[in-house]
């Protein structure tokens, strides 16, 4: 049987690209297992799921390395698990010609020992790079609390809010220049208007 797994680390990320890419290998929805979270550890619902159903003699598709997971050690333990305990395959179509674990086992011991070797490098860039993502993100988050951003938005002002309110309420100032001084979005601003009038 043929399984795709795919990921992506937000949920307002997209995973058509690799969906594609699993439906053009003829794979069957049903057995398309998608997880929009975070690949530091494997604790994700439906790679979960995927993992208690693979079974020996099985393929799973894997869009690229760093879809699997970012931790290195990780990332080798899952391969061998299905790979050498389940006897299923697993084949990385952005490095298909290398990371064919259909290639490795035909040639014997020494397929293993190219397969291990590789997975360790592959593993390494991989958790290099979330590394990096992770230090990007922190140094960004100082950089907008120091210029009195929260995550590249202004911070709302929430001590001004009654503030602006009663202006707005009293019609000296309209809606969009309210958001604008409390340099909020119009979903957030409605969303205060709602709580202090229920309040």
């Amino acid at each position: 049987m043929n399984l795709g797994y795919v990921r992506v680390s937000a949920k307002d990320q997209n995973e058509g690209r690799q969906m594609d890419k699993m439906r053009a290998l003829g794979i069957e929805e049903r057995f398309i297992f998608v997880d929009k979270a975070s690949g530091k550890d494997f604790d994700r619902p439906q790679y979960q799921a995927m993992r208690r159903i693979i079974r020996e003699g099985d393929l799973l598709y894997i869009d690229a390395l760093d879809r699997l997971g970012r931790d290195y050690d990780g990332i080798i333990s899952e391969w061998k698990y299905i790979t050498r305990e389940l006897n299923a395959d697993i084949v990385v179509l952005e490095n298909e010609s290398l990371f064919d674990s259909r290639k490795f086992k035909s040639m014997g011991d020494m397929g293993k020992l190219m397969e291990d070797q590789f997975l360790s490098l592959l593993g390494y860039v991989a958790e290099q790079e979330r590394k990096k993502i992770k230090q990007r993100q922190e140094e960004g988050i100082r950089k907008a609390l120091r210029e009195g951003r929260a995550y590249g938005r202004p911070k709302m002002e929430v001590d001004r809010f009654p503030e602006v309110y009663h202006q707005w309420k009293a019609g000296q100032i309209t809606a969009v220049k309210a958001m604008d001084t409390l340099g909020i979005s119009k979903n957030t601003f409605y969303r205060r208007v709602k709580e202090m009038e229920q309040a």
